[in-house]
């Protein structure tokens, strides 16, 4: 009764913050699209344009694989495949990026949970690796990772969107079961072996629609710190981040279709202020890809 009572309450506030008002769709400009050459990363569940080596991408397989992560490029370039140590993938379904200290870190969400049963999940935090120069086909290992254990206040939630901003990760649900919520992780102590409370900031006005795609795979936040892209496998929606940390969509032209352009879409990253990076898993008819588009009006 109490998480249904606040599932209610959370699902009034967003529309009574965005006065109600309807999402204008734009149609984007798609640059281009190639495979992802890595033979090994054909369930791409999320992307990563690297802060600090220009031209890279991240990306991994996600639950029952290998605990690894794939460099790349917006081509699909084969960079390197590194194994994560000491590290388990029950269901990896997110990566962002964010600093710790003087150097940049990857930060790897397992916090998939389809039948959405887990007492908890887990972030993985480590230095994201240098992709060597020129490649090498010898193994390569990152160094290992810290790690939180993460809970939810009102139980298990299937999330597979994650981004970082102002030293605190931001988690958005998938919409399985309890609409679209936003819920931020505060910046802990990364090895002090204590579980950590998920915050709730609230609702996100997306309605799911599973048979039509409309479930929540992947967001990110732009460089200005300001907007954050929410994907599902059919939709772009752009949100204005407030100072509280919560989201309202953002003015004017705030959503874009994708649907078509990929198998199985699932990562999103900004690439500069004005153009975005998607992958997606592969299927029985193609490969998995990397595709970079423009979505008009809506950065």
């Amino acid at each position: 009764m109490i998480r249904q009572l606040m599932v209610i309450v959370l699902a009034l506030t967003p529309g009574l913050l965005a006065g109600q008002s309807p999402w204008v769709a734009a149609t984007p400009r798609v640059d281009h699209s190639s495979p992802l050459r890595n033979p090994g990363l054909t369930e791409s569940s999320g992307v990563v344009v690297s802060r600090s080596q220009p031209g890279i991408l991240w990306s991994f397989n996600d639950s029952g694989n290998a605990p690894e992560i794939f460099a790349t490029d917006t081509i699909g370039s084969d960079l390197g495949r590194f194994t994560v140590p000491y590290s388990w993938n029950k269901d990896w379904e997110a990566m962002t990026t964010g600093p710790c200290g003087p150097v940049t870190c990857l930060y790897i969400g397992d916090i998939g949970d389809n039948k959405e049963n887990r007492a908890s999940v887990t972030i993985y935090r480590l230095a994201e690796p240098k992709v060597p120069r020129p490649l090498t086909r010898q193994a390569l290992v990152t160094e290992r990772p810290a790690g939180i254990e993460l809970r939810y206040p009102d139980g298990a939630h299937d999330v597979e969107a994650m981004y970082f901003a102002d030293s605190s990760l931001y988690l958005v649900t998938k919409g399985r079961s309890s609409g679209v919520l936003l819920f931020r992780v505060p910046a802990v102590p990364w090895r002090s072996g204590k579980a950590v409370m998920a915050e709730p900031l609230g609702a996100l006005p997306i309605v799911p629609k599973k048979h039509r795609g409309r479930l929540v795979t992947d967001a990110a936040i732009a460089p200005n710190g300001h907007t954050v892209v929410v994907r599902t496998y059919v939709d772009l929606y752009f949100f204005e981040r407030q100072q509280d940390g919560r989201l309202l969509p953002k003015r004017g032209t705030n959503s874009c279709a994708i649907a078509g352009l990929e198998s199985q879409g699932e990562g999103v990253d900004w690439l500069g202020s004005d153009r975005l990076v998607l992958t997606s898993e592969s299927s029985l008819v193609s490969a998995s890809t990397v595709t970079v588009l423009h979505c008009s009006g809506a950065m």
